[in-house]
């Protein structure tokens, strides 16, 4: 078991180093990291999902790892898709998730079209994890008119190209236009990114 940080995080590349790192910090993560930092954008984000709700279940957790957005929707069907399987049996201590699907997002996805209603996410959208070109997959196990929350930190929104990408989905009528909100993503903290915000992304698939 080690405890990893988020400067490591951030400096993963690509899918291979992404399991790894999550694979070694699983048994760790929700004391060295989420307690520990301080960590609240789940929370926040599941805010938004309720606030904007309206029947959007089954709920897919893009990006799960231990649960801790899945913890503030409690009274949803949720499914979470994470690529390391010891993020997810972690969750599943828990007693977290209707499914647990260790996947690749930027792979073709192990479930059939408009499989949700509703998709959240949190920690994903970030440096050296996954970016927009996973949405088209996504688009396709979402029901018509799905509700899509997803935390993105404003350096990705930029670096990553979300802002051209979602200006072409909403040009092309595959989703409504996007709306944001500004969150904090930790709270009574004192480490380097403890002032960090976070946009998050709502909108609909038509």
């Amino acid at each position: 078991m080690s405890d990893h940080n988020l400067q490591q995080a951030y400096s993963i590349r690509g899918a291979t180093d992404a399991k790894a790192l999550y694979d070694d910090w699983a048994a760790s993560y929700d004391n060295s990291f989420g307690e520990k930092h301080g960590y609240i954008a789940p929370r926040e984000i599941a805010a938004v999902f309720r606030a904007q709700d309206a029947g959007d279940t089954p709920v897919l957790d893009i990006g799960a790892g231990t649960g801790l957005l899945a913890e503030n929707l409690p009274d949803y069907a949720v499914d979470g898709i994470d690529i390391s399987q010891a993020m997810l049996d972690q969750a599943a201590v828990k007693g977290l998730y209707r499914n647990r699907i260790c996947a690749d997002l930027t792979q073709t996805l192990p479930m059939a079209d408009g499989s949700y209603g509703g998709f959240v996410s949190s920690g994903t959208f970030t440096h050296g994890h996954v970016g927009p070109e996973v949405f088209p997959e996504l688009f396709r196990v979402a029901r018509p008119g799905a509700l899509f929350v997803c935390g993105v930190i404003p350096p990705v929104f930029d670096g990553a190209g979300f802002g051209s990408r979602l200006a072409l989905f909403t040009a092309h009528r595959m989703i409504t236009p996007v709306s944001f909100h500004d969150i904090p993503i930790y709270e009574n903290a004192d480490h380097g990114h403890a002032q960090d915000r976070g946009l998050v992304m709502v909108f609909r698939k038509l």
